[in-house]
This record gives structure tokens, sequence and C-alpha cells, in this order.
């Protein structure tokens, strides 16, 4: 196939080019490269890429624009016809959506409104995008099911991607284009954001500076490793999502419709207390970790364990990587990669 994945100068969207390519599919990547976070790792993660490319012969090209820009987006579908869209662009962070909501604007919904009306007009088979966890805002139901309410996002970020929800479901009724939004729960692995936990915390253990623990530690989490969630993005992508015939307006399922839409939750189902977390990662370093206790940010929830349930069903989603060899395998990379 030929796949569109934008952000794939990105975390997610990196890996997610990567496996592409490696099991044979030709690849367009689109990312603008901003400076949320080092410029550095994001350009060295598009060089692997064009070397992977290069290395087994594969069909990959690389366009540097924002996807904001009508005239960027229009030029990457006039030039190509994409079998699936994977659109994993956004721009990211809970906290920095609460100091600098515009650009959440910007990104999220003008990018994604851009990309969703570019598939409709060139009949793309199926979109594939990027929503979250923190959709589910102020649920304290656990495990968090797709079939919950998710109308009291804590964040102007989980907000925006709500709205692409909303735009989707919209999207695949009036033009019955298929689509399946993806809730993220936290990822973490080789490559990752240097803005996220577990960078944060193994670059400061190494460098002997104390951690930042919100909430006291007591936070738990589905802490999916990323190999696992690219398996279930491929399996989601590959599987085009269809309306569901029991659907029913005076009991309406929020997770699926008559029209070809679906909401997906992508996350380890066994959810991990961050002191857990950090005493991995202290075992892996072999280092004590001195911990700065604080208490619950602003915007933030103490839990998020996902109910993968829907998606095994779909596609037989099983993540396989337990914390421990996933942190492992990060802090491989990390020492590997700033040589330390």
């Amino acid at each position: 196939m030929k796949v569109l994945v934008t952000g794939n100068a990105g975390f997610i969207g990196f890996h997610v080019a990567s496996r592409l390519l490696e099991r044979g599919d030709a690849v367009v990547g689109c990312d603008v490269v901003n400076d949320y976070y080092d410029v550095a790792l994001k350009e060295a993660r598009l060089r692997l890429l064009a070397d992977t490319a290069a290395r087994i012969g594969a069909d990959y090209a690389f366009v540097r624009g924002n996807l904001a820009d009508p005239a960027v987006v229009s030029d990457l579908f006039e030039g190509n016809r994409f079998d699936r869209v994977i659109h994993l662009a956004a721009q990211a962070g809970v906290r920095h959506s609460l100091v600098d909501p515009h650009s959440y604007v910007t990104s999220n919904l003008v990018g994604f409104a851009n990309v969703i009306e570019a598939c409709r007009q060139a009949g793309t088979p199926h979109l594939t995008y990027a929503s979250t966890s923190s959709v589910y805002g102020a649920n304290t139901t656990m495990p968090l099911s797709e079939h919950q309410g998710v109308d009291h996002p804590l964040q102007f970020y989980a907000a925006t991607k709500r709205a692409n929800e909303l735009m989707a479901h919209s999207y695949s009724h009036f033009a019955a284009l298929p689509t399946t939004g993806l809730r993220f729960f936290t990822v973490y692995g080789p490559w990752g954001r240097p803005d996220m936990a577990l960078f944060r915390f193994t670059r400061n253990m190494i460098e002997g500076r104390p951690i930042p623990v919100f909430n006291n530690g007591h936070h738990i989490r589905s802490f999916t490793y990323i190999d696992d969630v690219v398996d279930g993005v491929l399996l989601a992508s590959d599987q085009i999502a269809a309306g569901n015939p029991d659907w029913h307006g005076d009991t309406p399922d929020p997770a699926t419709s008559r029209a070809p839409f679906r909401v997906l939750n992508i996350g380890h189902p066994e959810g991990v207390r961050l002191n857990a977390y950090i005493e991995a990662l202290e075992a892996v370093l072999g280092i004590r970790a001195e911990r700065e206790l604080l208490p619950l940010q602003v915007g933030d929830v103490p839990d998020t364990i996902a109910d993968v349930s829907a998606l095994d069903r779909a596609v037989g989603f099983h993540p396989k990587t337990p914390v421990h060899e996933g942190v492992a395998r990060f802090v491989s990379w990390y020492r590997g990669f700033y040589g330390v």
C-alpha cells in the first residue's frame, strides 16, 4: 500500500513509518519539525528513516510542511493516491496546552480539518488518526472504556482531540469516509519525547539530579511500549472501519455509529503505579532516585487504565511488553544515543 504518515518526525509517527517501510509499504511522511522539543532528536529520526529506506530499497519520501497550510495538504494529495492515511501530527503535551492554547488550535483543529477534507476529496479508503486517553478527563470509572461519555476534558489539549473525534464522525456520516480514532494511553520507549516522564527521569538520574514526582508517585497509568502501540496502529489502519448495524439513536454508543466510524483505546490493560515505574528504572540504571515529591499538577488526572477489549475484538490486539522490559530497552537506547 501507499501510506501517508503525518507527524513522522515525532515519536509514534517515526516508529509507525519505520514499520510500514520494513513490511514493504510505500510511505510519504509529512512533518513541520517544530521546536516544541529538541529538533535534533526529530532530525535524527528523519535521518534514520531515510537510511532505512535506502538500505532496504523502500519507497519513501518526506515533505517538510505545515498541515495547517491548505496548500501543503493539497500538494500532498494531488501528487499521491493514498491507500491509507495515518494522521499522527499534532501539537502534543497536556500541560503546554494550558499556556499556549493557540498552537493547539492551529495544529490539532485546523491541521486536522485540512487533512480530513483532503481525504474526502481524494476518496481515501481509510483515515486513522491519533486521539488520546486524556479525553476521559474527569471520568473515574476504571478501566476507561470507549463506551463511556467523554464530555469533561480537563485540559485544552484533550478538548482539541475530542473535537477531532467529533469532526471525524461528521465526515464519516455525511461523506461516508471510514475513520478510526485511536485513544493512546501513556506510550514510552526508544526515541521517546524528552518532555515525558521516563526520558526526564532517566536524564536526571544519570546526571545526579532529583526527579519531580507529582501526586507523590501515586498515579496509575497504562504504560504502553511503543512496539505494542505500532502493532495496534497498523492492525487498526489495515482494517477499514465499518458502520455498526446495531447502533441506535435511542441508546447511542459513543464509540461507534451507523456511519463507518469508530474510536478505540490503545494501551496496556494493566495499570502500573508511577512509583513502581520509577523502581523499574532504578533497577535498570542501578541508581537510587532522589525524589522531589510534588502535588498533583493542574490538568492532570490520578489514574488512566485502558480497557482494550474493543481493539482486541476488532483486530486481535495483545500488548506483549512488560514495564521492566520496556524500560530496559529505553535506557539502552538512551545510553547509546547520548553516549552515556
